[in-house]
């Protein structure tokens, strides 16, 4: 929601998509910018932290939300806040292995890596226990979305895919 015109390209997507993909909002960090994302077509909020008042409403309206957090104190409240899955952010500073620490006490809480997941480390995320992972300007490049170049879009999936031997 931080990208100007972000609620117009949210609604174009949703609207072109015609179910046939999931449309969600990032950087959702008031209820306002909540409110305009769910009501251009959102289904699911995604925050760079914990915004309790967002995590509630998506909570009490069933819309899937991932918080960010970073420090175990941050994960723990995220979780306990009503988070979907906690989106650790950013994830490239402390790598796969931090998400195999974070499971130890934290063993039955979803983790999203975010930032900094690349085919080369995607699966070491997974193995250290990541439910998910995100991706974003490693394949939605600004100069292949430029030239509407969605062939290159799509072979960069494919490698992530590739390196996770076909499928997650």
């Amino acid at each position: 929601m931080n990208t100007k015109g972000a609620a117009g390209m949210i609604d174009k997507m949703a609207r072109l998509s015609k179910g046939r993909i999931t449309v969600g909002a990032g950087t959702v960090l008031d209820r306002n910018s909540l409110q305009e994302a769910v009501d251009a077509g959102a289904t699911f909020i995604v925050s760079p932290v914990l915004v309790e008042d967002v995590v509630k409403y998506c909570v009490k309206n069933r819309i899937p939300v991932f918080p960010g957090a970073l420090t175990p104190q941050e994960v723990y409240n995220a979780w306990n806040a009503g988070a979907t899955m906690v989106k650790v952010f950013p994830s490239n500073f402390f790598g796969p292995e931090y998400f195999k620490e974070l499971k130890g006490p934290f063993d039955g809480i979803k983790l999203l890596a975010c930032g900094g997941v690349t085919p080369e480390n995607i699966k070491d995320y997974f193995t250290n226990g990541a439910s998910a992972v995100a991706f974003g300007a490693s394949v939605f490049k600004k100069e292949w979305l430029a030239k509407g170049d969605f062939a290159s879009v799509g072979a960069e999936v494919k490698r992530y895919m590739d390196k996770m031997g076909g499928g997650i």
